[in-house]
Parts: structure tokens; sequence; C-alpha cells
């Protein structure tokens, strides 16, 4: 039987999160320390474990058939590939930094000027359509510690919360493009990979929906249950309950985590008690 065939990084940020999100999909992941190849038992999947500037060279060339990897990274090797889902982890942004003495603000400072970074071909794309010419420095890593030791006048790196920067007397200035993990395939897959690959994005999306979302059940006058629904965001329509004590009812639904305290007065002031707000493991539509 024909298998799937997925990278992830064999170390890295992305690591654990893809292995989480795998797992989360109901896929059984058991490896040994250090195998690079791991076979599922219960899905028809394969997981190879490369270096992630491997990855999207692989993906182009079909020795594996789909990865988690950056998007960031995609964007800078530019391989043939094709970005089936954003995952909603490991997300950053790939931004300009300045010593912060340095005054200027915005990507004019680097004119003429020496830019130390890991993704020269994002960065000369970015600075060619500013007509703003620049001397790039390819660093493969501690790209933060350039200026300190003369060797560039500011970098373009991957930024998530800003800490490595301040650490090395850097400031953000620009940000050239926002990452986070996306699920990328091959575009020559078989016709019975192509129908594993749908499972599996069947599998992701309803953990994706669920990760932001949560199961809400609240008690209200049973009249207010239409002025209730009207407020509360929901798959469908919600599920009304009826209470023991008469004229009460139990509403359950499923709301946005971020639009629970844009709504919670809302629901309070139209009768709503007792408000629970519970986490959701798969949402199947």
């Amino acid at each position: 039987m024909s298998k799937l065939k997925i990278a992830i990084q064999k170390s890295g940020r992305l690591h654990e999160d893809s292995l989480k999100l795998l797992k989360s999909c109901g896929i059984k992941i058991d490896n040994g320390k250090d195998q690079l190849k791991v076979e599922v038992p219960n899905f028809p999947l394969e997981i190879l474990y490369l270096r992630n500037s491997d990855i999207p060279q692989y993906l182009e060339d079909g020795v594996v058939d789909i990865a988690i990897v950056g998007e960031n990274l995609l964007i800078e090797k530019n391989k043939k590939v094709q970005i089936l889902e954003k995952l909603g982890f490991s997300k950053c942004r790939v931004s300009l930094a300045v010593p912060k003495e340095i005054e200027i603000s915005d990507a004019s400072y680097f004119n003429g000027k020496k830019i130390a970074t890991s993704y020269p071909n994002t960065i000369k794309k970015y600075f060619n359509e500013r007509n703003i010419k620049v001397d790039v420095h390819v660093i493969s890593g501690s790209v933060e510690i350039a200026p300190n030791i003369g060797l560039a006048d500011g970098i373009c790196d991957v930024v998530s919360s800003g800490s490595t920067l301040f650490k090395n007397g850097l400031k953000e200035t620009d940000i050239v493009l926002k990452s986070e993990a996306v699920l990328a395939s091959s575009f020559n897959l078989s016709i019975q990979k192509q129908k594993i690959l749908d499972q599996l994005i069947f599998r992701i999306k309803a953990v994706l929906r669920a990760k932001n979302s949560k199961y809400i059940l609240m008690n209200l006058p049973s009249d207010k249950i239409r002025e209730v629904s009207s407020i509360l965001p929901v798959l469908k329509s919600p599920t009304i309950l009826p209470l023991a004590q008469k004229g009460w009812s139990s509403l359950h639904s499923v709301i946005d985590e971020d639009k629970f305290w844009e709504v919670i007065d809302e629901l309070k002031a139209a009768g709503a008690e007792g408000i629970l707000v519970a986490p959701i493991d798969k949402i199947v539509l």
C-alpha cells in the first residue's frame, strides 16, 4: 500500500509542535533516538526527520510528498511547491534591525550599507522593490552579533519576541514578512497519495478549528433564548436543554475564544447565568 511521505524538522522550533499536531490528528508516532525515518502504524504515513534548510528542495524533487515547514523558508528558497494550509504555530516575522542608537528607523537607512542575513533572496527582493542598494553578507547563524563586530550596519533575521535583538543592542525597524508553520506539498502526487493527503488535511482542519474555539454553556430564562442566540456566534444553532426549574433552560454552543470577552457583558445583560467555558479537542464539520 502506498504511503504518504511527510518531512518535519529533525530539530528546531517547529519540531515539537509538528509532532504535537500529528498526534492530535490521531497519528501514533513511536521513534527511537536519532531515528530519521518512521513508519506510522495506524495511518498510511511515513515521517522523515530532515534538516530544515533541505526540506523545500526535497519537496520540489518529490523525495517527500508533504512537509511541515516555515513559510519564511519556502519564500526564501523559492521552490516549486504549494502551500496547502497555515497551521497557526511557530509564528514569527523576518525583520530588519539596526543598533538601538540609530535614529533612522526605516529601510532607507540601509542604502549603500552592509546588511547581514540568513535570508539573502528575501532581502534582495525587498530592497530591489524599493530601489535601495545594499551590500548583503550571508551568515548562517548568530546574525545578531554582526553589527557589534563591525561586519554589518544592520541585520535581517527571524524575530519572535525581540528579546535576542534587545540583548545584542539592536532594535527592530521594518517587518519584511510575517510567517508561521504551513503544510506544503509537492505538485506531483499520485491519485492514491492525494486521497491520503485529503484524509490528513481533514483531520488537521478539525484540530485547527478546535484550537481557538471553546465550548460554552449557560443557564438563562427560556424567554431569553432568542435574544442570547442572536448575541452568540454558533456553528448552526445552539443546543437548548430544559432545566428542572420551570421557565429556565441551558444553552450550549461554540464560540471563538477571542470573541468571548467581547460578548460576555451582553450575555449577562440578557439574563445568562452560570456561564461555563471549556476547551474543545476537535471540531468536525
